[in-house]
């Protein structure tokens, strides 16, 4: 069989990682590893490699050599090939199977749907515990002949991949801990409770970014679909409209990590308003949109929630407002308090046996004053002495003797008097 045309994964490897382009080096960290020399390997003795191999963007489309793969590989853990030009699963199936203790394999951007994936090359995946698949257009077809074959897979990257459904697969990877499928068209929860089937040990779901709408399930079922669900991710998800969605979140049993950004609902609240709503609703969070919940915190949340609904109708108050009025009895509405400065104040003006009662704004200053009293009291403002008298100072009145001085730094409250007097020549 030809071998097909491009560059061919041992072609870049000795390429990048020769010792002009990476050179050996020690120190804490490094990580970098060069195996004994077998017999009929020419290039050993001249290459470094580390135990995580980064090949993405390098127009790979072939294997090579599958002797010199296994002579280089045989320490390496970690191997990214995204968005190079891979399409034939036989071939990443000979570059795998010669790398025994791979852990970690990133295809993504490779245009792999173009093929079909065998068992039997499945099967060279065995020890990989992390698979990323984004954007390979990876049917589900493939993805369930893979779970088949990967009995210790923990996490799965299937973002970008264009998924309107999920075709669900006879049989349960009960291994699978975190599927990220963000940035697809996934709509019907009927869809995501498939994913519940299919991966019962599911620790993380990550499905931003999908068009998901309202939750379709009964407490009971959410909680036999997703039993050991500890964090969601649902940012952006332009279908949940209603807190009911909300609300079934306490379904799922082991849920304490929830990110809700992006999402209607929630657009008419202020920030403030949003994550206190959310806290108080979802009592057993301890984590919301990647900030951690105090306990204090989450008191302030359920009594704003309480404040919050007291004065709605009782037809449309939630019935977590119940349980929290049960917690906190019913509590009082917070007192308004305007704690804005003032902006203008009442004084008594003295010039002489006059007193005059004015309005005088505060964002002004000493100078600007000395010009609005010009009229009222006939002075120049050259020829003119300000001061102030706080009506509960002990010490008499203080002059206002600095021109460019904002009237707001004397601390003027109504009732406060300013006296004029005239300049002694």
């Amino acid at each position: 069989m030809d071998q097909p045309s491009g560059r061919s994964f041992m072609q870049v490897l000795c390429e990048k990682y020769s010792p002009e382009n990476f050179p050996y080096r020690r120190g804490p960290g490094m990580g970098v590893h060069v195996p004994a020399t077998p017999q009929g390997s020419p290039m050993k003795d001249r290459l470094n490699l580390p135990s995580v191999l980064v090949l993405n963007s390098c127009g790979i489309t072939c294997a090579g050599d599958e002797n010199e793969i296994a002579a280089f590989c045989a320490h390496v853990s970690e191997l990214d090939l995204s968005d190079n030009k891979l399409e034939d699963w036989h071939e990443v199936s000979k570059i795998v199977s010669n790398v025994p203790h791979l852990e970690f394999l990133n295809l993504s951007s490779n245009p792999l749907s173009l093929s079909v994936l065998e068992r039997r090359c499945a099967g060279s995946f065995a020890g990989v515990r992390k698979l990323v698949l984004n954007n390979s257009k990876a049917s589900w077809e493939t993805v369930h002949t893979i779970l088949q074959e990967l009995p210790d897979l923990e996490e799965l990257f299937l973002c970008l991949n264009d998924y309107e459904t999920v075709s669900c697969s006879s049989v349960c990877c009960q291994s699978l801990k975190l599927l990220h499928i963000t940035d697809n068209n996934l709509q019907d929860w009927t869809e995501i409770r498939k994913l519940g089937i299919m991966f019962p040990s599911l620790d993380t779901l990550i499905l931003a970014n999908n068009n998901l709408t309202t939750i379709e399930e009964s407490e009971d079922s959410l909680a036999r679909l997703f039993p050991n669900l500890r964090s969601i991710n649902l940012h952006k998800s332009a279908g949940l409209h209603c807190w009911e969605d909300i609300d079934k979140l306490n379904s799922f049993p082991k849920l304490e990590e929830v990110k809700l950004l992006g999402i209607p609902l929630l657009q008419s609240y202020t920030t403030e308003e949003r994550r206190k709503l959310l806290i108080a609703r979802l009592p057993s969070i301890v984590k919301l949109n990647g900030s951690i919940v105090a306990d204090g915190e989450r008191e302030d949340s359920e009594r704003f929630f309480i404040r919050y609904y007291m004065e709605f109708p009782e037809e449309e108050v939630p019935f977590r407002y119940h349980e929290l009025v049960t917690k906190y009895g019913k509590l009082e509405p917070l007192a308004v308090v305007d704690l804005r400065p003032q902006s203008s104040v009442k004084v008594e003006v003295h010039f002489q046996d006059k007193v005059e009662e004015m309005s005088i704004r505060l964002d002004q200053t000493v100078a600007e004053l000395k010009k609005h009293l010009k009229t009222v009291v006939q002075l120049s403002t050259s020829n003119m002495l300000l001061f102030y008298l706080d009506q509960e100072a002990p010490f008499g009145p203080e002059e206002m003797k600095y021109s460019s001085r904002a009237l707001h730094s004397y601390g003027i409250r109504d009732g406060d008097k300013i006296y004029v007097e005239p300049r002694m020549k």
